[in-house]
């Protein structure tokens, strides 16, 4: 198989092509993994291989799924892959490997994915960029001067970079949607509770993180979800089930919309830089001409500022993973363990205390409610992805003298985002714009509690109006 023939097809594309006896599973693998020979050395997006387990996978023959021969990545961030490291993106877990895989990845095999390898992440996923010190910065496909976001980057990068379709990330913050718009991918955020933690956790950073993919069309994401979706005994919470798969939904007319138009952070106020504004315009413009009924809004006063809630409840966190880690070690934190970044998180977290712990999670339910109720006048909210383009590498550097950059970044990156995580809603990143120097801009929808359906039948009318490439 060519390099040209594997990333002109989506996912979905590929398997139809080994469904059909036009390529071999075994062909599309060597081209997947020629690909990340080509591009990883420049992009540094996968940091760990699986080769010869993958051979070995094809080898034995894979399941009859849609997925059939799919090469997929899986991001280094609390998501197991048996007999690859789990590192986190920190020293301190380099040498941790997996002894069975997450049950997500499990559904991915059994929907005849073959696993490569692991993405390229920030330590704990507590960065809008992707610079680990373990690792070295992951670059952007379309500039690689600059971020590829975070902390998804390594996935958005290897997919942007066609070295495969689709891969796995997972959003705590914003960590699918940023990498998504500053590499032009598609990025959709779950529900709370629609993909299972298990066998390894209920849920992530109290039901704020979730995982999911980014990929190149609405179509796989929709196919990936169907795959993955289920819930798994012993699951704290599950999210409302679809009325039916996904993958029907792309396609289907999504009706006349209400869409309420949000060109300001939340609580903060910050306003999107020009080149931004100027995308979320013109994606207000296709909206209103495909039918959509939009307009201004005003976000509502929150019991308590999103960054805040997310600050709080991730740093809590992140402190018991290194000291749980080190406990089991027997020996005391090195400075070499962690990047700078990450021990102020821990210092942070070591600080909180009990009661400010359990006002945090009361505050994030109670806007939950608030945005709940507030939407009732709207089927979608729309705002930028982020209020600036992708920076450039460095300026995030988590190992840096100072800090004072990147708090700024974090604010400008994930400010429109983590809400969505604060409250469980859906959301994506849809790749409907380019800056004037080509870079990808992303347009972000956030839709109602349990309801993907409406936001991949919006995508997928959005990318029926205004296509956007497969890759740079």
């Amino acid at each position: 198989m060519r390099s040209d023939e594997y990333t002109a097809h989506d996912a979905l594309g590929l398997a139809a092509l080994v469904e059909a006896g036009e390529v071999t599973a075994a062909e599309v693998l060597d081209a997947a993994l020629a690909a990340i020979d080509a591009r990883n050395p420049e992009l540094n997006a996968v940091v760990s291989r699986a080769d010869d387990a993958a051979r070995a996978d094809v080898a034995r023959g894979l399941p009859a799924g849609p997925l059939r021969g799919v090469p997929y990545l899986i991001k280094d961030l609390n998501a197991h892959v048996a007999g690859l490291p789990s590192t986190q993106g920190v020293r301190l877990f380099a040498d941790q490997v997996a002894e069975v895989d997450s049950e997500f990845v499990g559904r991915l095999r059994r929907a005849g994915a073959v696993i490569v390898g692991k993405t390229n992440t920030p330590g704990f996923g507590s960065s809008t960029s992707t610079e680990p010190g373990l690792f070295g910065p992951c670059r952007n496909p379309w500039d690689p001067s600059r971020s590829a976001g975070g902390s998804s980057g390594g996935a958005a990068s290897a997919v942007a970079g066609g070295m495969v379709p689709a891969a796995h990330a997972t959003d705590g913050g914003g960590s699918i949607r940023i990498p998504a718009s500053c590499c032009g991918l598609f990025g959709l955020k779950t529900t709370r509770g629609r993909i299972t933690h298990a066998p390894y956790a209920g849920e992530g950073w109290n039901g704020m993180s979730v995982g999911h993919a980014v990929t190149r069309t609405v179509r796989d994401s929709a196919a990936i979800l169907d795959a993955t979706r289920a819930p798994f005994p012993g699951d704290p919470y599950v999210a409302p089930q679809p009325a039916r798969p996904y993958l029907d939904e792309v396609g289907a007319d999504p009706g006349r919309l209400r869409i309420a138009l949000l060109d300001r952070q939340p609580v903060t106020g910050l306003e999107p830089e020009p080149e931004v504004r100027a995308g979320f315009e013109a994606a207000a413009r296709l909206l209103d001409t495909l039918g959509h009924h939009v307009e201004p809004a005003r976000w509502p006063e929150l019991p308590m500022a999103p960054t805040m809630i997310l600050g709080t409840v991730s740093s809590t966190h992140i402190a018991n993973a290194v000291d749980q880690r080190l406990a089991a070690l027997g020996r005391d934190l090195r400075d070499d363990d962690l990047d700078r970044w990450i021990h102020v998180m821990v210092e942070r977290g070591r600080s909180v205390t009990g009661e400010e712990y359990v006002q945090a999670v009361a505050a994030m339910h109670a806007v939950g409610r608030t945005i709940a109720g507030w939407m009732a006048d709207y089927d979608v909210l729309c705002t930028p992805t982020m209020a600036i383009t992708p920076p450039p590498i460095g300026v995030m550097d988590p190992n840096a003298a100072s800090i004072g950059d990147v708090l700024t970044y974090l604010g400008a990156m994930g400010g429109f985002l983590n809400i969505a995580n604060i409250t469980g809603q859906p959301a994506m990143s849809v790749p409907l714009h380019r800056a004037s120097d080509g870079i990808p801009v992303g347009i972000h929808f956030v839709g109602r509690f349990g309801d993907e359906a409406t936001l991949v039948r919006l995508a997928a009318q959005l990318e029926h109006a205004a296509p956007w490439p497969m890759r740079p």
